[in-house]
């Protein structure tokens, strides 16, 4: 079973399209850093994917888990939000096959680190690809009329590789 560790926005902009089952379809497991539990669920409480997260965490696919490299977390800090230098931490120690980020700079630093990483129009490229959804367009959309930010360059590349656009 691959190891999957997520970041905050992964979660929210899922649950806000009502996709998150597609990470429990795609990899079984999830494993949240504690900033990110914090962010998410005791924080975010009346936000969307608090509820769904928590729901989550209690069927037992997603695991909450503490990065313990003191070290690296505060020189991640420097350059991250907490959560995100969590999850790239954690990944890092745990040795993980995939991060989800979605924030150019996070993503920026787990290139450094050599993480494999995807996000949120990653995952739904997949889910429509495999099936799982009937419209990459309609699930983007869907994504931007909440907080989401796409570049029009990202949103056609996207829909090109999935053949909704030439």
């Amino acid at each position: 079973m691959p190891k999957v560790i997520s970041d905050s926005s992964t979660l929210i902009h899922l649950t806000a399209i009502g996709k998150l089952d597609l990470l429990r379809e795609f990899y079984d497991n999830i494993i949240l850093p504690t900033a990110v539990w914090q962010e998410v669920v005791i924080e975010g409480e009346k936000r969307s994917g608090a509820v769904e997260v928590q729901q989550a965490h209690d069927s037992g696919w997603i695991e909450i888990l503490e990065p313990s490299d003191q070290t690296l977390l505060r020189l991640l800090k420097q350059e991250l939000h907490k959560g995100e230098a969590e999850a790239i931490a954690l990944a890092l120690e745990l040795g993980a096959d995939l991060v989800l980020l979605d924030e150019t700079e996070a993503r920026k630093v787990a290139e450094l680190y050599q993480l494999q990483k995807t996000g949120v129009v990653g995952l739904l490229i997949r889910a429509k690809l495999q099936g799982n959804i009937t419209s990459l367009r309609q699930e983007l959309d869907h994504l931007q009329e909440g907080s989401f930010w796409i570049n029009d360059k990202l949103y056609r590349r996207a829909l090109k590789s999935v053949g909704e656009i030439k």
